[in-house]
């Protein structure tokens, strides 16, 4: 691909670069090499713009002082997301059914849709076009899914479950594995509420590898529209994520707990159940939140509260043992200064 084919395909201004140039893939601004574009989306990393070899990069404007080939780009990042498509497609099996795989005669499978070796797809499963079912993959009975689906090995859809389309799950990913539900006897002894929800998957959501998605004891589990969800996290039963959601790895909530549009959890937050957070609300790593958190918001600490105060108090905590001795200093000098009576000298 020349770089002004690359250049009209991103909808982008070539500017000081030979339109007839070869551009044979992407890479990173110290790894790229002279047949490769870059990108630059965070403006520290400008100085190093200069020692990189590549042919072009993508920027939101032209560099100064910079001779490279510069594509001007709104946003470097999505179209440096979109440049890698075009160089690199990962390997689709043909459509058709693998002979090994285990279809239930009452399951219907779209046009073009790939089912791979020792799948297994229960009764009454209804699935889109042009899927893809890797290896190993369990979809149980009556789960409904829509087109464009992609599951890769080890992955696994509970029984009456819910996707939507161009749904991405990655490997051993569960959804719909049963709620963490229990009834606590007199005795002490635990018995299993029946988890008779299910879990229902929006579009476009993508769900990376050993994740689970529990299904909840009544009504659903609702993982909306364009979420994204990392590996190692835990959806607990009967909550909703809301649209465009960002959870990062590690993270936990409990059941019920609501997510509205926008919210952005970095890894290792923990969330306590039967609360809301609202839209646009961003909550730092390792934050644990105990109540609802109001729309915009920028959370942080354990518990969690304003980030900006909580990074004060961060700073201030090294110096907390000073302060102590100092505080202790002066109270045994007020003590030595008071007189006997507990009168203050004149």
């Amino acid at each position: 691909m020349t770089l002004g084919d690359l250049a009209a395909r991103l909808g982008c201004q070539l500017h000081n670069g030979d339109p007839a140039r070869e551009i044979a893939g992407v890479a990173g601004l110290e790894q790229a090499g002279p047949d490769q574009i870059t990108f630059l989306a965070n403006k520290k990393y400008a100085p190093k713009v200069r020692q990189s070899r590549a042919a072009a990069i993508l920027a939101s404007k032209p560099i100064e002082g910079v001779e490279m080939a510069t594509l001007v780009s709104a946003q470097p990042y999505v179209d440096f997301a979109r440049a890698l498509g075009f160089f690199y497609q990962p390997p689709r099996p043909a459509p058709g059914i693998h002979p090994s795989a285990v279809v239930a005669a009452t399951a219907r499978i779209g046009e073009g849709a790939s089912v791979g070796p020792l799948a297994v797809i229960g009764e009454k499963v209804t699935i889109g076009a042009r899927a893809v079912i890797h290896p190993h993959v369990v979809i149980y009975d009556g789960v409904t899914i829509g087109d464009d689906f992609l599951a890769h090995s080890g992955a696994v859809v509970r029984e009456f479950c819910q996707i939507g389309h161009r749904v991405i799950l990655q490997n051993n990913v569960v959804v719909g594995g049963d709620g963490y539900g229990f009834a606590k006897r007199a005795d002490g002894s635990h018995y299993k509420i029946v988890q008779s929800g299910t879990a229902v998957i929006e579009d476009d959501v993508e769900i990376q590898s050993l994740t689970n998605i529990d299904r909840a004891s009544l009504g659903e589990t609702r993982i909306r529209r364009g979420a994204k969800v990392d590996s190692l996290v835990q959806i607990g039963h009967a909550c909703e994520v809301g649209e465009d959601n960002i959870i990062c790895s590690q993270t936990g909530l409990a059941g019920t707990s609501i997510l509205k549009r926008n919210v952005l959890l970095a890894g290792q937050v923990g969330i306590s159940g039967h609360l809301t957070i609202h839209d646009n609300a961003i909550v730092y790593a390792q934050s644990g939140i105990g109540g609802d958190v109001e729309a915009g918001a920028v959370m942080s600490g354990s518990p969690a509260f304003d980030a900006a105060t909580w990074r004060r108090s961060v700073a201030a905590f090294p110096k907390l043992g000073e302060l102590v001795r100092a505080v202790r200093r002066l109270e045994r000098q007020l003590q030595t200064e008071t007189p006997p009576g507990g009168e203050q000298p004149p």
